[in-house]
């Protein structure tokens, strides 16, 4: 019962599916402004996903997904992540995600005035999290 009294309700919804639906006792995920660390109670928040590691923590023990961008409400008892992109670690294609890194680097080196460098760092951000959940 105590256990019970620690979690809270915890969905991570993407566009084609709900991708984690289930209680938890704590969310980690990264922000814009920085990690965030969210248990039972936390005061009520509305925050902005960064490319990182979401890692569940239920009483079975912790999941991790890659998530990479979107947003986060935080309720007393309630966690509700809208992400563009979430992805268990199995299915994250490796070589796809290594073949995106090159490129975003490829387009950091060229200091070419045609790339949005925002955008690279972005892809390049999203490659490595893939990449570090293989």
């Amino acid at each position: 019962m105590a256990e019970e009294t620690r979690n809270f309700q915890l969905e991570i919804i993407t566009p084609d599916r709900v991708f984690y639906k289930g209680q938890a006792s704590m969310v980690e995920f990264t922000s814009v402004d920085g990690e965030m660390g969210v248990y039972k109670n936390h005061i009520p928040l509305t925050t902005v996903l960064a490319p990182g590691v979401v890692t569940i923590t239920e009483a079975e023990g912790k999941k991790e997904a890659a998530i990479h961008a979107g947003f986060v409400q935080i309720l007393g008892d309630k966690v509700t992540f809208l992400a563009e992109i979430a992805e268990w670690p199995e299915e994250i294609d490796l070589a796809r995600a290594q073949a995106a890194k090159s490129r975003a680097e490829e387009r950091l080196r060229s200091h070419s005035k045609e790339v949005d460098v925002t955008r690279a760092e972005i892809a390049l951000k999203k490659a490595l999290v893939r990449i570090g959940m293989k």
